[in-house]
């Protein structure tokens, strides 16, 4: 057993700091990516989880728990990260300095990969085909986090080395989550459905209640739209291949 949650942690801890380490360079190589390029790949991140998450992710907590249990712990998981996104609205009374910009989403960001980590973690334990799919939209999706906490900071002029510091600081908590993930999953086929549930509805939130309006609030061009219809397809090529 301490193998196989070593390997977890591995494997989330490499996807994880690839994507947010690869949105990090491309924050430090355009200094100032711009808003329909972040967006674009916001909306492939949701098209992709989304299509992954009910292809997936649901089903297999379906067949963990009963369908009526998985709808409740998702629900939970979307009463969870709502009360997080609300808490985290409140920051916006403080300063709008580049610097302030970029701790805060570090911080939100630092909070949302933890649930991130568990979704991982309880994936592997599911099977390992889903933990693979799990980890690889991670790293998509972590790619625009690490653009996120570069971008503020290249316009306060941080040194390069500081910027991938603090994208490398914001995907740790993906690998505490990852080990969290294991551990709750390894109790029992029951408790593996239910954090499958709660991952869930805490990816179901990400994507309508932030990463979608997040990214027509960027750009409202058709590229959005098609970028998140790419993202879907794509999301049924990794489902059906790996």
């Amino acid at each position: 057993m301490f193998i196989k949650v070593l390997f977890v942690v591995t494997i989330g801890s490499f996807f994880s700091l690839v994507g947010t380490m690869l949105g990090a360079s491309i924050g430090i190589l355009f200094k100032k990516p711009s808003n329909r390029i972040i967006g674009c790949i916001n909306a492939f991140a949701a098209g992709l989880m989304l299509s992954i998450v009910m292809i997936d992710l649901i089903p297999e907590a379906i067949n963990k728990i009963n369908f009526f249990n998985a709808m409740i712990f998702a629900l939970m998981g979307m009463l969870i990260i709502m009360l997080i996104d609300l808490i985290s609205d409140k920051n916006k009374m403080f300063s709008d300095s580049h610097l302030k910009i970029a701790f805060m989403a570090a911080l939100g960001l630092m909070i949302h990969n933890f649930p991130e980590g568990i979704i991982m973690g309880a994936g592997f334990l599911a099977n390992a085909e889903l933990g693979i799919k799990m980890s690889i939209l991670i790293a998509i999706h972590d790619v625009p986090e690490g653009i996120a906490v570069a971008a503020p900071l290249m316009a306060s002029n941080k040194a390069a080395y500081k910027i991938m510091t603090y994208a490398f600081i914001t995907a740790l908590p993906t690998v505490l989550g990852s080990w969290l993930g294991v551990f709750l999953g390894s109790i029992s086929e029951v408790v593996l459905g239910e954090c499958l549930g709660v991952a869930s509805g805490v990816m179901l939130y990400v994507i309508f209640g932030q990463m979608i309006p997040e990214s027509l609030k960027l750009w409202r061009g058709k590229t959005v739209t098609i970028s998140t219809l790419i993202g879907m397809i794509f999301g049924l090529v990794i489902t059906n291949v790996l």
